[in-house]
């Protein structure tokens, strides 16, 4: 069985039920990479402690660099030195990846354990695996938090994202990512755009120029972030007035550090992130991985981590095992995106779209924010 397995892993075709390799087989050190911050706390706690505590001596390591993941993953495919084993991206990313070759395609039922109930993962997980090389792990949105203590707001508190552009109404400084991503489908909203439209808006020069010039009107007034975690120190340190993240991340600020932060969730991008395994590991350190990803992405697991951080898990079957936080004791549904009271207006990220045009629309936003 050990060598069948080798074989189909050395082809990187199907892939043989890794729970059947033994350790000796397996590399003696992993390097995960995320996104820092409360939601890859989320995941050591869920995932990698408990692992580690099955495999004495194990070495599991952690980087930070999920934001800059296809541009390094380009990088080491070229030099021909893939350092890292597993890879926390968006579905977007996940896509483009898979498209280059940089992400080992998978056969989701032979790779992912099934349901308790014998469900194949492929029917668990059913719509998140968006793609061939994609293991879906949460559901999250990125969405704005402000401060509830400004007094130059007169008491005013924001109830829709344009508020964002609102700078008469809410003065102060605002912090957005340092990507097009959500930026340019919520500048076209606040600008009039239908939301059935706006994708096919983004697509015409027109259009484009059209969000450009509405994020003209706050760019003076805009702190640009890269991580996750920026926008929740800004906010604590009183930096920003308004500003976007992950929900999760807003969670932990305003739950767990008692910031005076309020979430908005108006207009809330919808995304799923997950897992991607580089193409081209050697077979120990992907027999490591998969074995890994294996135990990380079973029903019990992906209910686990929502019980530290407000992201949805994936599969279907972990829904009903969430519970309540467990450092705070409070129930995690009302705080997820996908709760009703949350979710009354959302856009669903179109991961298709964004997977053409990604590197377009980066080269444009980069060279708008260097004018």
């Amino acid at each position: 069985m050990k060598i069948k397995s080798l074989m189909l892993l050395t082809t990187g075709a199907a892939l043989a039920t890794t729970g059947a390799m033994a350790d000796g087989h397996m590399a003696g050190s992993m390097t995960l990479v995320s996104w820092g911050g409360a939601y890859q706390i989320s995941q050591q706690r869920a995932y990698s402690e408990p692992y580690a505590e099955m495999h004495e001596g194990l070495e599991v390591i952690w980087d930070e660099s999920s934001a800059e993941a296809v541009a390094r993953l380009r990088a080491m495919n070229e030099a021909g030195n893939i350092t890292w084993d597993l890879v926390d991206v968006v579905a977007a990313d996940a896509m483009r990846l898979c498209d280059e070759g940089l992400a080992m395609e998978i056969d989701h039922d032979e790779v992912l354990a099934p349901a308790p109930d014998g469900t194949p993962a492929s029917e668990d997980f059913g719509e998140f695996i968006v793609s061939d090389c994609f293991i879906p792990q949460i559901v999250y949105s990125t969405t704005f938090g402000y401060r509830n203590d400004v007094a130059e707001w007169n008491g005013a508190e924001p109830d829709s994202v344009c508020a964002v552009f609102d700078t008469e109404t809410f003065p102060g400084q605002r912090s957005l990512e340092r990507r097009p991503i959500a930026n340019l489908e919520w500048a076209l909203i606040c600008d009039g755009v239908a939301i059935e439209d706006v994708y096919d808006t983004l697509e015409t020069e027109e259009g484009l120029d059209r969000a450009f010039a509405m994020l003209d009107t706050i760019k003076d007034q805009t702190v640009w972030w890269s991580a996750g975690a920026d926008t929740p120190q800004l906010l604590a340190d009183g930096e920003v007035v308004i500003g976007s993240t992950y929900n999760g991340r807003l969670f932990s600020l305003i739950e767990e550090q008692g910031q005076p932060v309020n979430m908005l969730w108006d207009w809330q991008m919808f995304d799923l992130d997950g897992w991607i395994i580089p193409a081209g590991l050697p077979e120990d350190r992907l027999a490591r991985t998969l074995d890994f990803v294996r135990f990380a992405t079973d029903t019990q697991r992906l209910a686990d981590q929502a019980l530290y951080i407000s992201y949805g898990p994936t599969r279907a079957s972990s829904a009903p095992l969430v519970g309540n936080h467990a450092d705070l004791g409070i129930a995690m549904a009302p705080h997820m995106p996908t709760d009703p009271a949350n979710s009354e207006n959302t856009f669903l990220f179109n991961y298709e779209w964004w997977a053409d045009y990604r590197d377009d629309m980066d080269a444009r936003f980069q060279a708008w924010l260097a004018q």
